[in-house]
């Protein structure tokens, strides 16, 4: 439901008449996910895994911020869960305040970010609802997806690659007011046109993880992958594993997936990989006990992955589970091959033997998000129809805390979606057609045909019918 200040908005982009929102008045507040400054110790003492998110996130009525130049206000119609949503609730490493104050100390206008609140989120689909001084590219009505690289682009060091400007940030984890709200505050290089064919909640899901997994694995700031590479993917049927799983199969790569379930093995083949390490029936213990490694154990994951490759080591090694499994991916890349790191969701401090990489001639590459140009190229393959969505599921605004805590003890599968403005599922698609062709795929997360929406199966079997009752 959206609350009495935005529903005109809502109303709007349900009516079909999306450019009606430059009429309208910009709420004076609107909800949002938050965490609270005077919160930030509430877990001190507890392990991780005890960490309830539910305690942390809250649903406020917030402020609508200033408008300032270059940046543009979105109505926001629906959201999705990020690793960098969990930490935030669970005030780690850092809590967030702390990146909140840094902002703010660097201009008056980025002092607004500075708050005892902080509105989180870092994907968005919506409609822009004002454009600030300076903006000619988006106008209200426009329908848009937001990356979530917030760059200012001041010093020299950013202009050949905006992920090294330094004054990067990652807006909603690093800035305030995300996209886990009514409204939400992007820069204009942060929108990208949504894909017409997906719904509101489809297009909000791949946007942090598709761009991540494109930078890490197909740019050349990342892996430059190549066709023919063995690929071992880590999680590969997880938010972010789930986009590389899709992108080596595309690329001509051959995929590696690693996963802890038959389910999620089942995920996999689905999109189209073969081989497949289901590392919790093969009980793979890369840690004799919390201090120790067991280099038996990355023998016997490196014979594994020969076995299934012909006898070829991993090319590239899609890392982000960190320190419980680096020392394996060192261990098992090939002479000459590359680890590309991002996020750490088991532990920040990593372990490996360094004879594996240095005589061996093996490479590390952290990888960071991605620039506006590599998120403008993954959307780019999002409209075409060459990469889907792989959201499982979704749930309301008042649900945040619920989504974040099955990230957080990784019972998800694939992307977990929020619906913020939109009232429900299967909204906002303006070319069924399209849609008819790709819906298999782009329903490959949702189980069975039996758990498709109405308007999911009007666009499967008439999209002629679904045209006279489409949703903007």
């Amino acid at each position: 439901m959206a609350s009495d200040r935005t529903a005109a908005l809502q109303q709007a982009v349900l009516a079909g008449e999306p450019e009606a929102l430059a009429g309208l008045p910009v709420p004076r507040s609107y909800r949002g996910v938050t965490v609270h400054a005077d919160e930030v110790g509430m877990f001190e003492g507890l392990p991780s895994r005890e960490k309830d998110p539910r305690k942390s996130l809250h649903v406020d009525e917030v402020p609508t911020p200033e408008l300032g130049p270059g940046e543009v206000l979105v109505a926001v119609l629906a959201s999705a869960i990020n690793y960098n949503t969990v930490w935030t609730s669970l005030f780690e490493p850092l809590p967030t305040f702390t990146f909140l104050r840094r902002y703010g100390r660097t201009s008056p206008l980025a002092a607004r970010h500075d708050l005892p609140y902080h509105v989180v989120g870092s994907d968005l689909s919506g409609v822009v609802l004002r454009a600030g001084p300076g903006v000619h590219h988006w106008k209200p009505g426009d329908a848009v997806v937001a990356h979530c690289l917030s760059v200012e682009l001041t010093a020299p060091d950013g202009h050949d690659d905006a992920m090294l400007d330094p004054e990067q940030r990652i807006w909603g984890y690093e800035t305030n007011f995300g996209g886990l709200g009514e409204i939400a505050l992007v820069k204009a290089n942060q929108l990208m046109p949504k894909p017409a064919h997906l719904t509101w909640e489809e297009a909000a899901a791949p946007g942090l993880v598709n761009s991540t997994a494109y930078r890490q694995l197909v740019s050349r700031n990342g892996a430059a992958m190549k066709q023919g590479d063995v690929v071992l993917i880590w999680g590969a049927s997880g938010g972010l594993g789930s986009y590389a799983t899709q992108y080596a199969l595309n690329g001509g790569a051959l995929p590696v997936c690693v996963v802890s379930s038959p389910e999620k093995a089942a995920l996999c083949r689905r999109l189209g990989a073969e081989l497949i390490i289901d590392r919790g029936a093969e009980d793979y213990r890369f840690w004799r006990d919390e201090h120790e490694q067991d280099p038996k154990e990355w023998r016997r994951f490196g014979a594994r992955i020969r076995e299934l490759t012909g006898g070829e080591d991993p090319d590239i090694v899609f890392e982000h589970p960190g320190r419980e499994t680096f020392g394996a991916s060192v261990y098992v890349a090939r002479r000459g091959g590359t680890v590309v790191s991002c996020a750490s969701t088991s532990g920040y401090l990593h372990q490996y033997d360094n004879r594996y990489l240095w005589m061996n001639l093996k490479r590390i590459i952290g990888s960071h998000f991605a620039n506006y140009r590599e998120s403008w190229e993954a959307n780019r393959l999002l409209a075409k129809g060459l990469i889907h969505p792989t959201l499982s599921r979704t749930y309301r605004l008042e649900e945040t805390g619920q989504a974040a805590l099955d990230v957080h003890r990784n019972v998800h599968q694939g992307k977990v979606g929020v619906l913020v403005l939109a009232p429900e599922e299967g909204l906002g698609v303006t070319d069924p057609e399209f849609r008819a062709k790709h819906l298999d795929a782009i329903m490959t997360f949702r189980g069975s045909n039996d758990s498709r929406t109405a308007f999911e199966r009007d666009a499967l079997t008439s999209p002629a019918h679904h045209r006279d009752r489409e949703a903007p």
